[in-house]
């Protein structure tokens, strides 16, 4: 093999769901066994959340009439007086996300012979899996939206069903089945409706065979003497009766009649050309062994020490962020589960693993991810007035924690965890569509409508001051974590500061000057960032409020990541206190975000080991199913997407960092890991695509800009000024 594995393969089915191959567009997913004698495919879709709430459970506490009394007692030095600003309700839950049904393709006279071999390739979504003579080939279409299975010599006699009956599934799921054959097609619907709910779901599948004799059963069908079948599916959410009809025509149409070969290859072929555009667009080449490069992911993961797994987990990541964002971004879970008991509701978690998982979207080129992080934020905006209105009295917007991806009201708090006083989340979200519309050198006329909201929200919100005379950000709270000597919602948590100072310099970015001169100076009456005794950045600002340093978030040290408040080139004082707090900073849990949070650190620090040790612990702690799909804590325990859609961003930040004036090469390359390579095809925030390639001593970097920028370099050598003309490519080498 001479240039990276863009694929992974494992020489036996998946004895368990989450050791399944992935797909998806971004819409729907599958999780692929590969098995010849009972080929399961799951099929799982974004919209897929249970209902399980009343009317109102879900609206955001109204508790404005108290938050002055609360804002008193927190500045008067009670450290206890947040954990009784409730209404008083019991934690509720966000709907959790489940999978659908599986598709089975059950052979009832298996044939002797050689075993499995699965196999999926990134560059085109394909997972394949290959047993004698049959072939078994499933992709989910980003142009047409449907789930393809195309089967050559699926055997003499097959049954194809659909099965709602996996993992957890509630005792109350209401289900009836349907299949009407014709022609030689079958569709075979699967109804479900939610227990205690008119919400429901219904499953398609077409099933064309090209040959042979098709006969109903008590479950699907049994088709004799086939020698290709094509099987296409979707699955639709809905509020009481729905009228396949149109599904079903729609499914025809994409069949056509010219037979299962020839629909599969149209399909294939419009899909393959979005699917692998966006997933070529960035490549890594770490120069790997070619034996290791040709092994299973198994294998494979067994050798975390080389470059070989490093390159396999990339392109992985990168695979599996693309075909998780469309409707929505990767939920924790991805776009996948097998089990409707998912860990966390399968939701999404604002206060870091959606960051995380999408860091990678605006330098790694992913326009998809960012366009679906969009969709999400458009759909959830006005619930975000209404937690402002309803929390803190105020205008403007605040984001919730926690979201199923249906609502944005910030209901999904308890007493040890107080999620709704958090009013950073909005700011983390809207970064990425900040840094995106640098990238493109434009202002997206919503985005600034919503950074002018969020600054609202802050104009409104910052009204008390500290002792010092500078405003106080109060309640203040630090996922998800708490202060020695103080509760959980106490005042000025640092993150809280960086946001509320990055939402009022965004917002006056944009702004005629008049207003962008008054949400700068709110900004610049915000207290400065406190170094505690330990020589570290202090967790909150506000003196007498200590440090728990054994913790999974970092969320003090969002002014370094991913805000570029805090550089060792434009404030090393507090650079170096954001080191030292990253040198205290526990493992607790040993949960994977946690660890690549501190990787994304270190590398913006510039801090080469911590960056290298951060990727060992991922890579060497037992994180990754065969899937090559993550898990939240070591051993594989509960499937999560937080590791494998991290890790690009960890890689791209370890080796080329920009923002809209500054381009730093090679900051922190981890050591035996990254010593010498070539990325292509990184979109910088300056208007500019790189590709760069280096090895010890020496880099050559190709910059491609697509406007004219002024930028300072900064490489190993040291610093210096680049002035970059449009159209003219740029080529810098090492001296």
């Amino acid at each position: 093999m001479t240039g990276p594995a863009h694929g992974t393969w494992e020489p036996a089915p998946a004895a368990r769901w989450e050791d399944a191959f992935p797909v998806g567009n971004g819409r729907h997913g599958a999780l692929v066994y590969g098995d010849p004698v009972d080929d399961r495919v799951i099929v799982t879709h974004h919209a897929l959340v249970r209902p399980h709430h009343r009317p109102g459970d879900t609206d955001p506490p109204r508790l404005a009439d108290r938050l002055p009394a609360l804002q008193d007692a927190l500045l008067a030095g009670d450290p206890t007086a947040a954990e009784t600003f409730t209404d008083g309700r019991p934690l509720r839950r966000i709907q959790p996300f489940h999978p659908g049904f599986l598709t089975r393709v059950g052979n009832e006279a298996p044939a002797p012979g050689p075993g499995t071999r699965r196999a999926a390739d990134f560059t085109t979504g394909v997972v394949t899996a290959t047993a004698g003579d049959r072939v078994s080939r499933v992709f989910a279409s980003r142009a047409d939206d449907v789930l393809v299975q195309y089967v050559t010599a699926p055997g003499p006699r097959v049954r194809v069903e659909l099965d709602h009956r996996l993992d957890g599934v509630p005792a109350g799921l209401t289900t009836g089945r349907g299949a009407a054959t014709a022609h030689g097609e079958t569709l075979l619907t699967l109804r479900a409706r939610y227990p205690d709910s008119t919400l429901g779901y219904t499953g398609l599948t077409l099933v064309v065979a090209d040959t042979g004799r098709t006969a109903l059963t008590d479950r699907g069908i049994r088709v004799e003497g086939a020698g290709r079948l094509l099987l296409l599916t979707r699955v639709h959410r809905h509020d009481g009766p729905y009228d396949p009809a149109g599904e079903a025509a729609a499914l025809r149409a994409l069949a056509g009649e010219d037979g299962p070969a020839a629909a599969y290859a149209r399909l294939l072929d419009r899909h393959t050309a979005l699917h692998r555009t966006a997933y070529l667009r960035v490549v890594l080449d770490l120069g790997a062994d070619p034996a290791e490069r040709a092994l299973s992911g198994s294998e494979l993961l067994a050798r975390p020490a080389g470059p070989a797994l490093l390159e396999r987990l990339f392109a992985a990541g990168r695979h599996h962020l693309l075909s998780s964002s469309g409707l929505l971004p990767p939920r924790l879970c991805g776009l996948w589960t097998g089990d409707w008991d998912t860990a966390w509701e399968g939701g999404f978690t604002t206060d870091a693993n959606l960051g995380l998982q999408t860091a990678s979207a605006v330098a790694a080129d992913l326009p998809e991810v960012t366009e679906a992080h969009r969709a999400l934020i458009r759909g959830q905006s006005a619930d975000w007035r209404d937690n402002a209105r309803a929390v803190f009295g105020t205008r403007g917007i605040v984001a919730p924690a926690h979201t199923d991806g249906e609502r944005g009201h910030a209901y999904h708090f308890d007493r040890a965890y107080p999620l709704h006083l958090w009013t950073a989340a909005a700011d983390w979200l809207l970064l990425p569509l900040v840094e995106e519309d640098e990238a493109d050198g434009r202002h997206d006329p919503w985005l600034t409508g919503l950074l002018d909201e969020l600054a609202d929200f802050y104009a409104s919100f910052l009204t008390r001051t500290g002792p010092d005379g500078h405003l106080a950000v109060v309640p203040s709270y630090s996922p998800e974590n708490r202060p020695r000597g103080g509760g959980p919602g106490a005042v000025d948590a640092t993150m809280d500061l960086a946001a509320a100072r990055h939402a009022l310099t965004a917002a006056a970015d944009r702004a005629p000057e008049e207003r962008a001169a008054r949400l700068r100076s709110l900004a610049d009456r915000l207290p400065p960032y406190r170094t505690n005794g330990d020589g570290a950045l202090a967790e909150w600002a506000r003196p007498g409020l200590g440090d728990r340093y054994d913790h999974r978030h970092l969320s003090h040290l969002y002014p370094v990541w991913p805000l570029d408040a805090i550089t060792p080139y434009d404030t090393p004082r507090l650079a170096r206190a954001a080191a030292r707090a990253l040198e205290l900073r526990g493992h607790e849990n040993e949960s994977a975000h946690g660890h690549l949070h501190q990787g994304l650190v270190a590398a913006r620090l510039g801090d080469a080991g911590r960056t290298g040790d951060a990727l060992r612990r991922v890579l060497a702690g037992d994180y990754f199913h065969p899937s090559l799909m993550s898990a939240h804590y070591p051993r594989r325990n509960v499937y999560n997407a937080d590791a494998a859609h991290a890790l690009p961003a960890l890689v791209v930040e370890a080796l080329v960092r920009s923002t809209p004036a500054r381009l730093v090469l090679l900051p922190a390359p981890p050591p035996g890991l990254c010593d010498r390579g070539r990325l292509t095809g990184i979109r910088t925030r300056f208007g500019a695509r790189l590709d760069l390639a280096w090895a010890p001593g020496e880099y050559r970097a190709v910059l491609r800009p697509a406007r004219d920028a002024d930028v300072e370099l900064r490489a190993p050598e040291g610093r210096r000024r680049l002035t970059l003309r449009a159209g003219e490519e740029h080529v810098l080498v090492s001296p």
